[in-house]
């Protein structure tokens, strides 16, 4: 069976613009959750995300360009440039036709959406611009990364809510795997902040509010915790079948060794702990690896008094007594809740842990919770080797994602 392994990453996120700043700025503990700065958030009760810093368009594109496309696609777009670039990776035309791309994205054009509601019902437009469709649509970044890097292989975008991108990075595994492409572009991208999706988040009371220090407002795992914060961002992994990187010399950073899918069936914001598990079992499966073999989780993790509980049973009941050693911390608490992006960036973060030996901390954790009682490597990364990492992802609707990771050998 043909092995995949990842040669090059990409990331643009609240913690940091590329991957090395943003790595570092979770291994250190640095949240990039502040008052939102895109529009201005008065009128709401939460007023925090985690936005990318100082990001100017036009640094990136041509003003042409940038009529054709919305945030969330620039930033796939960004990330996507970072990872071929690291990579090294250069497609001879003949060989486009094996060489796909798959994103994910939750909300798609939400900036786009945005501009286009406000000028047809507040302003009383009578026409919009004339691209809205397609900068809004969901796979505008997949197809746009086509176009730019000459991918010609098997694409398409997914949507499944938090699980996004960790189904676009298993499903650019299995076309890898099973001998449809050698190369692929995968990961996922999203931009949501805006007055109305924050509007919308409120509704469902599940965010922090971030009173008195927005940088700790994200708590995963605390008992102290309060609830999400919304972010935004991207990240995008090469990945290649192994003989393929070999031949060309490239530095392979990490095996994506399995992949796990399921849903739940249940409800469509309670996660249930079934599901998830199996998720788990069918990705270390596919790896052909133990509970045993896996040194650390990067956990879903929101923030949530109902989602920290349930997963921290769901790991308990994957990997049973292991789940008592293994290290588990979520990253959310410092790059925020990306959405459809975030899998993807979780995906990055696992990856360079695996690579560095370095497991990043759950940051602000302050109050222990009888019902989260596992090892979630509390404010302080942890230097450890790790064998192989677990990436989870557990979204609304009860579509799971759950990607393995082991360091190359």
């Amino acid at each position: 069976m043909r092995r995949v392994v990842v040669t090059g990453l990409g990331v643009i996120a609240a913690t940091g613009k590329d991957p090395n700043t943003f790595f570092t700025n979770l291994v250190q503990g640095r949240s990039g959750i502040r008052r939102i700065s895109q529009f201005d958030p008065s009128a709401l009760s939460v007023q925090i995300a985690a936005e990318v810093p100082d990001y100017c368009p036009a640094d990136h594109f041509p003003n042409k360009r940038l009529d054709l496309l919305d945030r969330f696609t620039e930033f796939g777009l960004v990330a996507a440039r970072q990872a071929v670039a690291a990579s090294g990776l250069e497609v001879p035309e003949e060989q486009q036709p094996r060489f796909g791309v798959v994103m994910g994205s939750g909300m798609g054009g939400a900036q786009t959406y945005e501009v286009g509601y406000c000028s047809l019902f507040a302003k009383g437009a009578t026409r919009v611009h004339p691209f809205t469709i397609p900068k809004s649509m969901h796979n505008a970044a997949a197809s746009q990364i086509c176009m730019e890097f000459g991918a010609q292989g098997p694409s398409l975008a997914t949507s499944t809510a938090c699980s996004s991108s960790g189904h676009a990075i298993g499903t650019a595994f299995q076309y890898i795997k099973f001998n449809l492409a050698d190369v692929m572009l995968a990961g996922g991208s999203e931009s949501p902040i805006t007055f109305g999706i924050m509007r919308f988040w409120e509704s469902v009371r599940v965010m922090a509010t971030g009173n008195g220090d927005a940088s700790r407002a994200c708590r995963p795992f605390s008992g102290d915790r309060e609830g999400l914060v919304l972010g935004e961002g991207a990240a995008v992994l090469v990945l290649e079948e192994l003989e393929h990187a070999r031949q060309r010399g490239a530095t392979i950073c990490a095996e994506l060794a399995g992949y796990g899918l399921s849903s739940d069936a249940g409800h469509i914001t309670q996660p249930t702990i079934d599901g998830p598990t199996r998720a788990i079992r069918m990705a270390l499966n596919e790896g052909g690896l133990s509970p045993e073999d896996v040194d650390y989780i990067n956990a879903h993790g929101t923030g949530t008094r109902l989602n920290d509980a349930t997963e921290t049973q769901v790991i308990k009941n994957a990997f049973g007594d292991h789940a008592r050693k293994v290290a588990i911390s979520s990253t959310k608490s410092m790059h925020g809740h990306a959405m459809g992006a975030t899998a993807a960036l979780e995906a990055a973060g696992t990856v360079l842990a695996v690579q560095n030996g370095v497991v990043p901390p759950t940051a602000n954790y302050t109050v222990p919770d009888p019902e989260c009682d596992l090892d979630y490597v509390p404010n302080q990364a942890r230097e450890i080797p790790i064998r192989a990492a677990i990436s989870n992802s557990f979204a609304f609707g009860g579509l799971n994602a759950v990607l393995l990771f082991r360091r190359f050998e």
